[in-house]
């Protein structure tokens, strides 16, 4: 099969021969039979293969190299296989994990089977694990890489590969490049695979489970940062947990047993896995609709916690003011954590907090205040992976904490992406410091704008449906380069941070400056109020993320400002 890349300048006829072609060999391959599709719908799932991005490969469960099956996860593992074994890591292996989603764990054994055959030492999780569990694992056994399946908060018709390097964090630039590259150099239709049960019998294949379980609940446990007050008061808070049909089932509770909670409850309709999420269309708990159910049975909670489906995000929702359910956003519950985090005393010597720079500026501003160490980072948990990594190469920082706006933290170096399951605890701690004054979570929130500023923090973003979607989204940065706006909504931009080029350049004076990244094809706008507008397209779907930072007085006046951003932004 012959598969075209995204950038490449051919004309439309011929892309949809391609594509023709490329049915004709499907259908040899794996014996199934193609619907008739309309040319636009045939060039976007034959004419293309599926993108390897920040976080791997995610796509929908459909026939055809761009999105999710078989042949996909077979291709993906034999150009791991293949990267493992140049860097001489077959005897350490790979370890594999799934979440619940629908074909998870049939692709997580043909993954196993795929590195069998490869000659690659094989470890396999029993069942559904927890992503963050996945990341500890490699690092647990001295594994080369892991592999998890997933498509993390996406809906049902998603699966996904992510993919990890020997620190437990997504696999770097260099190393992921080198496996897409492979993606057009493996003949899909002759990728060897083992018997499965053979390899396991054999012992190149291995099963793991409890022990593994046992090793990443201690850490999560050290995680916490007032241990005492928990015990001593472990029955004066109620907690109420959603997994949304997904891989926390049974983590998370046991982690918020064990750490001494006692009136800990599972949303029943949601505890069990379903890769169809019945109860929930988007199972993601960055929606208030994520907690509906729990919001059925809850009237006693002070807290309900929700994680997505791999549980290495986490949101939270509580009674606001009106006596009604509202979710915190991502940003907003890394600030009280953060605020917890500094309240409890539990710093090291020379804290460093990580986020990316699509993340609140308003924690960063905490943390400088109380003498923590900021470092910004692209987006992808790899890049805080990469950054701790540092610091205990260099010694200079103590790692503290590390989020992204999308409910993801990491408060350990046990694990290098995002837990769900830490963050659980570390959430509900602080949930329990502030009861025992007499404060909700959302008091805590206006404590910290008290003392630190009001800022408003809002994400938005615009879906590209055209077939060539990366052309399209590379066009509009195109053109947002080309042709930069002088003011947006009335507000005069000040300064443009253009990570590709790796310059921010005063728009007043002229003057620019190096930025300290890698290039990324991210650009930021900053405006005369000190308000910010962060545009990146997505590294895993067609879609261009926009991140608006406001700074205002009130949140009245905040969310005015942001529907005149927002109207700019018509793309």
């Amino acid at each position: 099969m012959k598969f075209i890349k995204r950038e490449s300048n051919l004309q439309k006829n011929e892309i949809l021969a391609i594509a023709k072609s490329n049915v004709e060999e499907w259908q040899k391959i794996t014996g199934e039979e193609i619907k008739p599709m309309a040319d636009d719908e045939l060039i976007l799932n034959f004419a293309y293969i599926i993108g390897f991005g920040t976080a791997g490969l995610r796509g929908k469960m459909l026939p055809g190299p761009a999105n999710m099956n078989n042949e996909i996860v077979s291709l993906a593992t034999r150009s791991l296989a293949e990267l493992v074994i140049e860097a001489k890591g077959e005897k350490s292996g790979v370890v594999i994990a799934c979440d619940s989603r629908n074909n998870s764990e049939e692709f997580s054994k043909l993954a196993a089977s795929v590195l069998a055959a490869a000659g690659v030492k094989t470890y396999l999780f029993d069942s559904l694990r927890p992503t963050p569990e996945l990341s500890f694992a490699i690092r647990h056994l001295g594994c080369k890489a892991g592999i998890n399946i997933t498509a993390s908060h996406n809906t049902k018709e998603y699966n996904g590969y992510k993919v990890y390097w020997e620190d437990g964090a997504q696999l770097p630039p260099v190393e992921a490049k080198k496996v897409a590259d492979k993606f057009y150099e493996i003949d899909i239709a002759s990728i060897p695979k083992a018997d499965f049960d053979s390899a396991v019998k054999s012992g190149v294949i291995s099963i793991i489970g409890k022990e593994v379980d046992d090793a990443y609940l201690k850490n999560v446990l050290a995680q916490s940062k007032s241990p005492d007050m928990i015990k001593k008061n472990s029955d004066k808070l109620h907690l109420l947990y959603t997994p949304l049909h997904g891989a926390g089932y049974r983590l998370v509770p046991e982690a918020l047993a064990l750490a001494g909670f006692k009136n800990v409850k599972i949303v029943e309709s949601q505890g069990t896995p379903d890769g169809n999420f019945p109860t929930v269309e988007k199972p993601n708990p960055q929606f208030i609709a994520a907690f509906n159910e729990g919001i059925k049975c809850g009237d006693d909670a002070d807290l309900i916690i929700a994680t997505d489906p791999d549980a290495d995000r986490m949101g939270i929702a509580l009674k606001n003011k009106d006596g009604k359910f509202e979710a915190l956003t991502g940003n907003q519950i890394a600030l009280v954590i953060i605020d917890y985090i500094i309240k409890s005393k539990a710093i090291p010597e020379n804290p460093a907090m990580v986020k990316s720079i699509v993340s609140s500026e308003l924690a960063a501003v905490i943390c400088r205040k109380n003498n923590i160490e900021v470092f910004n980072v692209y987006t992808g948990f790899k890049y805080i992976g990469e950054k701790i990594k540092e610091f205990e190469k260099s010694g200079e920082y103590n790692f503290l904490f590390g989020f992204e706006e999308s409910y993801g933290y990491l408060t350990g170096t046990y694990a290098r992406d995002k837990d769900g399951v830490a963050a659980s605890l570390i959430a509900a701690e602080a949930a329990l410091y502030a009861k025992l004054q007499g404060k909700t979570l959302f008091d805590v929130l206006d404590d910290i704008y008290e003392e630190y500023g009001f800022w408003g923090e809002y994400w938005g973003e615009t879906v590209i449906t055209a077939p060539n979607f990366a052309e399209e989204m590379a066009s509009i940065m195109k053109k947002l380069r080309l042709d930069p706006p002088h003011d947006i909504s009335g507000l005069k931009v000040v300064k443009i941070t253009d990570y590709e080029s790796g310059v921010t350049r005063d728009v007043m004076t002229g003057e620019s400056e190096a930025l300290p990244f890698p290039s990324e094809n991210v650009l930021t706008y900053i405006l005369d109020d000190t308000s910010s507008v962060t545009i990146r397209p997505s590294g895993t779907e067609p879609k261009i993320k926009l991140y608006f930072f406001i700074c205002s007085e009130s949140k009245e006046d905040s969310l005015e400002k942001l529907e005149k951003l927002k109207s700019f932004f018509n793309f």
